[in-house]
């Protein structure tokens, strides 16, 4: 196959692929858990034009919407960036499909450390027996 032919197919590859895996709806159990309004920091309000939300994880959120309201703690895996708020919202609170991206917690990211040029190597070298 020449290199002509190989780069495109490729790319149609890797863009199917990319297409496949964002349609596809983590579990419930990935995406956090329900909690008391009272233990929410922030307070979203889902009225007409809300499309998105961005959120870090580790976040506790109360929405508000016309059918009600409820709190979520955004534990989520760390493989979830994106998913449909309905999934976790009780029936009738979410009016229209309203989608959150959740930010990776920086308390728990390495690349920080990995990327300061200032750090040291702390361990110990190993020793050989």
């Amino acid at each position: 196959m020449t290199s002509r032919l190989f780069v495109p197919a490729v790319a149609a590859v890797l863009a199917t692929a990319c297409m496949s895996a964002s349609a596809v709806e983590p579990r419930p159990d990935l995406l956090g858990s329900r909690v008391p309004s009272a233990a929410a920091v922030r307070t979203v309000n889902l009225g007409s034009g809300v499309q998105s939300i961005n959120v870090v994880s580790g976040d506790t959120v109360r929405f508000v919407g016309s059918g009600g309201e409820f709190a979520w703690t955004f534990n989520t895996s760390p493989i979830v960036q994106v998913f449909n708020l309905s999934q976790v919202a009780p029936n009738g609170t979410v009016g229209q499909e309203t989608r959150v991206y959740v930010a990776p917690s920086p308390l728990y990211s390495e690349r920080a450390q990995f990327n300061d040029n200032d750090r040291q190597d702390t361990r110990l070298p190993a020793v050989v027996r």
